[in-house]
């Protein structure tokens, strides 16, 4: 959670009443510093539209992934390419992973054509390319266990078994994938339905022909449940375990531990369901990169992040600096380096309503 005045953040780091981690976390996400976000730069060397950004665990390094079907590692400070090197896919790459403790020699990628590669830098500067596994249906997202040098999940966009529940569908296509940094024990999947499936992995065994298929909770807004035509586009959990979901042409909601339906939407009670607390809604944006408070939800700061559609944002660890790609060629870094608070839009009512009525018409 951020706060208002970052400036109050540096002085109680400087009397000694902050952690290092919490006054990175309080101090980036402070309203001083979000309503000066402004283009720092661009990060060119793609010749396709960018899927994925990424940075390293120490913020130094940034990792993009493309239709190109090139990976390419930056120095973003700096705006210069590091390496870049071909990933061996077939079709697009989704998504790009560097993985921790590996002194970000090892890169993992997935891709349209269902493959997951790895791509490990050796000490000649060649890079030794495998692959790791094949799915059956494209993968979009990868998420790599915290602080393991191993281990990581990839989620498929096939029909993948959740329930024998004659109440819910027997299938989904999952798009997205996030592990609780609080818990790694606690996996979130979503795809395309309206819910958000939290499972236990130390209930899953390697071999999934005894795998439960009872998730351990469930998310989702009340008046979203048994709503045909939605489905989640991403999961994002927050260091204390908060699960922020995002929905195709609807909103975005941030819900607390508390306010999940249970291990199938249909254990809770209506007289439970009414006592839940709504979790909070974030609205407005359609094709424009937006920032908005985390208490109350309002709009902060708006920038175009691409011409037609942003694919990506990805926040820097520890520093008030995140990366954006889209359908355009190249990366853009967002730093808050504007010299005076630039205003919203005079027509910023205008722009939300036209992007409501836009979601509402696509979704018909």
């Amino acid at each position: 959670m951020g706060t208002k005045n970052g400036f109050a953040e540096i002085s109680r780091r400087e009397m000694g009443l902050s952690s290092p981690r919490c006054f990175s976390r309080r101090f980036s996400a402070s309203e001083v510093l979000v309503k000066r976000l402004d283009l720092y730069g661009n990060l060119n060397g793609h010749q396709g539209c960018v899927n994925t950004v990424e940075f390293n665990s120490t913020g130094e390094l940034l990792v993009s992934g493309s239709d190109d079907r090139q990976v390419i590692l930056w120095d973003w400070s700096t705006k210069t390419r590091r390496l870049s090197y071909s990933s061996g896919h077939c079709e697009n790459i989704f998504q790009t992973r560097i993985m921790p403790y590996t002194d970000d020699r090892k890169i993992v990628t997935s891709s349209a054509d269902g493959q997951v590669r790895l791509g490990q830098i050796l000490e000649d500067g060649q890079i030794d390319i495998k692959r790791l596994g094949r799915h059956r249906g494209c993968v979009y997202k990868l998420a790599v266990e915290p602080g393991s040098p191993h281990i990581f999940y990839s989620c498929v966009r096939r029909l993948y078994p959740t329930s024998k529940n004659k109440h819910l569908p027997s299938s989904i296509r999952l798009n997205t994938i996030a592990i609780d940094p609080r818990n790694p024990n606690y996996l979130a999947v979503g795809g395309s339905d309206e819910y958000a499936r939290v499972y236990d992995i130390r209930k899953f065994r390697w071999d999934d022909s005894s795998n439960p298929d009872i998730p351990v909770n469930i998310f989702c807004p009340n008046h979203l449940t048994k709503t045909k035509g939605i489905h989640i586009t991403g999961l994002a959990y927050s260091n204390t375990s908060e699960l922020l979901i995002s929905y195709s042409d609807e909103y975005i909601y941030l819900f607390q531990k508390n306010m999940g339906l249970g291990p199938s939407p249909h254990s809770a009670s209506v007289e439970d369901l009414q006592k839940l607390e709504e979790p909070q809604v974030y609205l407005g944006h359609r094709n424009a990169q937006t920032v908005k408070g985390e208490e109350g939800a309002k709009l902060v700061r708006l920038m175009i992040g691409d011409r037609q559609v942003v694919n990506h944002l990805e926040p820097h660890p520890h520093m008030p600096i995140f990366a954006t790609c889209g359908i355009e060629n190249d990366v853009k870094l967002w730093a808050p380096i504007a010299t005076d608070v630039p205003p919203l839009p005079d027509d910023i009512g205008k722009i939300m309503e036209s992007n409501r009525q836009g979601r509402e018409d696509k979704s018909r």
